[in-house]
């Protein structure tokens, strides 16, 4: 008889996975840089190369994440246009209410809770760690959902907190524009070379093909690799946030409602925002499909959650 997966089997399952993709980040980075650079170097040279190319990147990388560290969820606020409430607000008491109730059940400080003035249904978590996490959710996510559903929702936020996704997303965003950046620089440094002659052609030949390797990993190998971690933390919070309320079904039926009306307005064009709301907040499917989408099918995941 086949073994029916449970909660814990889940969770298991998605954090194995993802921790196996985050690896794959800088070893394909590496590994793009040394190959590229070998085609135009011995292999020494070539490993050398990558070397001195992945160390002030990665440097880099971590100053930026201490910056967006301390101003990240901020931004994100802002962008989202969002605004905060509180237990004494009349309009909005039951919701907080309701957010308070949800942490208690999962065994974490209650998070800061906002309100975004739009009538699509979509929410997102941020925050640097669970003590200073925050809640934000659409005013038509709050209309439109019965107390069950907006519970079970609420919960998928706040796994998303347990499970230190936002600290992922953080890591993630940073990156990929540090990374962008520094092949800019490259190709800017490209053009403005004031080498010898020989010396010059013998430089541009290397640091284009260095330029190569950045280009292809940020625009082939992160987006592949940033979607898939997505849709596996999605997976995983659905799981755990069943697990908070012990009620898939309602999460189900909250999904169902989500995904007839996602959209917000000024998360739109916000593409990095994508990753970190409960659904695609363009309502637009990926150009590429499945393989590119910041999230599961629904269809997917709500067969998952009822099979719990």
């Amino acid at each position: 008889m086949k073994k029916v997966k449970t909660v814990y089997d889940h969770i298991r399952d998605n954090n194995i996975k993802t921790t196996l993709l985050v690896i794959l980040f800088p070893l394909i980075f590496v590994a793009l840089v040394f190959l590229f650079t070998w085609i135009v170097l011995p292999p020494q040279d070539a490993a050398n190369t990558a070397i001195n190319v992945a160390i002030p990147t990665i440097v880099v990388c971590l100053v930026w994440m201490l910056i967006s560290w301390a101003f990240g969820d901020s931004m994100m606020l802002s962008m989202a246009g969002a605004n905060q409430i509180n237990d004494h607000d009349p309009n909005y008491r039951y919701i907080y209410k309701s957010v308070e109730n949800v942490a208690l059940a999962a065994g974490l400080p209650t998070p800061r809770v906002y309100i975004i003035n739009d009538s699509g249904l979509n929410a997102f978590a941020t925050g640097r760690t669970p003590r200073d996490a925050t809640i934000a959710l659409t005013r038509g996510i709050v209309e439109k959902l019965d107390c069950l559903e907006l519970e079970g929702v609420i919960a998928h936020e706040m796994a998303h907190i347990g499970n230190r996704d936002i600290r992922l997303d953080m890591l993630l965003i940073t990156g990929i524009g540090v990374t962008v950046f520094i092949a800019d620089a490259i190709l800017r440094g490209i053009t403005y070379s004031h080498s010898s002659r020989d010396e010059k052609n013998n430089t541009v030949v290397v640091m284009l093909m260095v330029w190569l390797a950045f280009t292809v990993f940020n625009f082939v190998i992160t987006p592949i690799l940033r979607m898939a971690i997505s849709r596996k933390r999605e997976f995983a919070a659905d799981a755990t946030g069943a697990y908070i309320t012990r009620n898939p079904r309602a999460l189900a039926n909250a999904l169902r409602k989500i995904s007839e009306n996602p959209r917000v307005e000024k998360l739109q064009k916000q593409s990095a925002m994508a990753a970190v709301c409960i659904a695609n907040p363009s309502g637009a499917r990926a150009f590429l499909g499945e393989i590119m989408a910041t999230h599961p099918p629904v269809k997917e995941r709500i067969r998952r959650l009822e099979s719990m």
